[in-house]
Parts: structure tokens; C-alpha cells; sequence
């Protein structure tokens, strides 16, 4: 196999104070593949800003004028972490062999990225790569995660456990990748969804280097959301939190009347009608919400926005014979 064209594909959202070390560390694991003759010496790490609000795209443009090696992507503004992984895989795609997509917080073992490409060579067109522990994790984001993987799986849909958005890419997959143009994107959903020969890699997730988590609880539920039913629409989303709420104090409602009619405190039908008027009305709210969910994803989807907008796109000087010829390649 001739040495593939490599992409490192890293969203960034205010990653000013870990980006530095994320830049060193990918390219001294680029130059070790391309040395090892695992990569193209043409291979490239391309960073993607999603709008960042601090010095993150000062910092890719300065990486950028000094390493042959780095390229950008910068957003016109916040599309969030899956459409930013989308920009730039289709950004990568002319001219790359295969692309890995891995975040910015250094969590991920960059040193696995040797792995995946020595599976690459075995013939895999995507390798996963999967978290065999998460002890950096907190009990309850790791059984939380564990819980969604279930949910996910009962409802017949095919993700990899423990795995999230750390993976290799072949061209092939890539190819049908981008055929799916629907708004609602969740790639580790849907990246299972192509088929193709794939495996996984075991890696041990660390503790951020250095920053500020992008996933609080909020983000993390609603990712979830995303996750069943492949968007959000937060008006609606915020009914079915409220249905959740109101049917949780009916049930504190509900038992409270209960025990005011063991003790005899109440008139009769009192408790019975209490209990009717909280419980299915927190119901109703669930259902309507759940149901709003679909129909606000129809009317995204019919609209037909582009899911992301480049504002710059800076390439090496060494990108640019990497794509002049692979355009020159195609054109014969």
C-alpha cells in the first residue's frame, strides 16, 4: 500500500489554553507516521475554529505561518462541535487519503493514532477509537454514558460504546459520508450507519491538559436529545422538561394526597381527582414535547441551511501541491 495522505481533523472552541500543546503533540505524532512511512509526508493536521470567542484563531494562524504541516478552517460563528467536525472532513476530502478526527482537549490519546493507521494498513477502511477506561471520568458522567449506550441500543441504533468522536476515516468512507445531507447530523450514529470493514482501538482517556470542559450537565443532556432523535429544537425541548417537572411534583402532589386521605383529612373524590389532574397532565406535556422534538426536525430539515459557513480557509504553502495535485490526479 503506498503511504497514505493523512488528515487530522480538531475542532476547537476556545482552546486557547490547550492548543499550543495540541499542536505539538499531533505534530510530533505526524512526523513519527510519516518517518515509520504509515503517512504521506503531504499529510496535515487542519484545525477548525467554531467561533471561538478568545485568541484560538490567532493562535491556528500563527501555527499555520510557522509549520508547513498545519492548516485552518475558521466558522463565521458557533455551529457547534458536529457540524465543526463535518466542515472539516469535507474540507479534507479531495485530497486525503483517510482523515482522523479527534478533539482539541487532549483527553483522546494522540499516540493512538499510529495504531489506527497500522490498522488502516491491515485493510480496515474505519477504526474507532473506543475508551477502555474513564476513570478521569466522574461516577456519575460514566454510568450516565453507560445508561445512553443502552437506551441507544434498545431503540436499534448502532453506536460503539465508549467511543466518541476519535476515529479514522478511509476515502471510500468519506465518499458516502457526504452524501448524507440531512441537518440533523450525530455522527457516532451515523458513521456505524455506512458499513465498511471497521475495529477499534483501546485507548486510556486523561484528564483534560488544560481549559475548560465544553460538555457541562446542560450540554450533555441536551447531546443526548440530539443523540434520539439526531437534533433539538429547545422551545419545544423546553416543554417536555417542563412536562418532566410538572409530573414529578404531581407525584409528590399525588403522594401527599395520599397520605391526607389515610388519615382522613380530606373530602371524598378529593384525592383521586388531585392525583388525575397533575399526573396526566405532566403526561400530556412529555408526549407534546417528544412529538414537538419530530415535527421541529421536519422544519429544519425543509429549510435546507447549510449546516456550517467558512469564513477563512488557510492553507500551507505544502497543502496547496498536495491538493494541486490531487486535483490533477482526478482530471487526468
Amino acid at each position: 500500500m503506498d503511504e497514505p495522505i493523512l488528515t487530522i481533523v480538531v475542532p476547537c472552541f476556545n482552546e486557547e489554553a490547550v492548543l499550543e500543546e495540541t499542536a505539538k503533540r499531533l505534530r510530533a505524532v505526524l512526523s513519527r507516521v510519516c518517518r515509520e512511512h504509515l503517512a504521506s509526508y503531504g499529510s496535515t493536521i487542519l484545525f477548525v475554529d467554531d467561533g471561538s470567542s478568545d485568541r484560538t484563531w490567532e493562535m491556528i494562524d500563527r501555527n499555520i505561518q510557522e509549520y508547513r504541516d498545519i492548516t485552518g478552517l475558521k466558522l463565521s460563528r458557533n455551529f457547534g462541535h458536529q457540524n465543526a467536525l463535518i466542515s472539516g472532513i469535507e474540507t479534507a476530502r479531495p485530497y486525503s487519503d483517510c482523515v482522523i478526527t479527534i478533539d482539541a482537549d487532549l483527553q483522546d490519546d494522540v499516540n493512538a493514532i499510529r495504531q489506527f493507521l497500522l490498522k488502516y494498513q491491515e485493510g480496515y477502511d474505519i477504526v474507532y477509537g473506543v475508551r477502555d477506561k474513564r476513570e478521569t471520568d466522574t461516577f456519575f458522567k460514566r454510568n450516565t454514558a453507560l445508561l445512553f449506550y443502552r437506551i441507544m441500543g434498545k431503540l436499534g441504533v448502532k453506536m460503539v460504546p465508549n467511543h466518541a468522536d476519535f476515529r479514522l476515516m478511509d476515502r471510500r468512507v468519506l465518499d458516502e459520508f457526504v452524501k448524507y445531507q440531512e441537518e440533523n447530523i450525530f455522527l457516532r450514529g451515523m458513521i456505524p450507519l455506512l458499513g465498511f470493514r471497521s475495529t477499534e482501538v483501546y485507548y486510556n482517556r486523561a484528564e483534560r491538559f488544560a481549559g475548560e470542559s465544553k460538555y457541562p450537565l446542560k450540554k450533555m443532556l441536551n447531546f443526548a436529545i440530539d443523540g434520539l432523535t439526531s437534533f433539538s429544537i429547545a422551545p419545544i425541548r423546553m416543554v417536555t422538561y417542563l412536562g418532566g417537572i410538572v409530573a414529578g411534583i404531581g407525584f409528590l402532589i399525588g403522594m401527599y394526597a395520599l397520605i391526607q386521605h389515610f388519615l382522613g383529612h380530606v373530602v371524598t373524590g378529593w384525592t383521586s381527582m388531585i392525583i388525575s389532574i397533575w399526573m396526566i397532565g405532566g403526561l400530556q406535556l412529555i408526549a407534546t414535547g417528544i412529538i414537538g422534538e419530530y415535527i421541529g426536525k421536519i422544519f429544519k430539515e425543509t429549510k435546507h441551511r447549510p449546516r456550517y459557513t467558512v469564513e477563512k480557509r488557510l492553507l500551507t504553502d505544502g497543502r496547496r501541491d498536495v491538493e494541486k495535485k490531487a486535483l490533477e490526479s482526478k482530471l487526468g
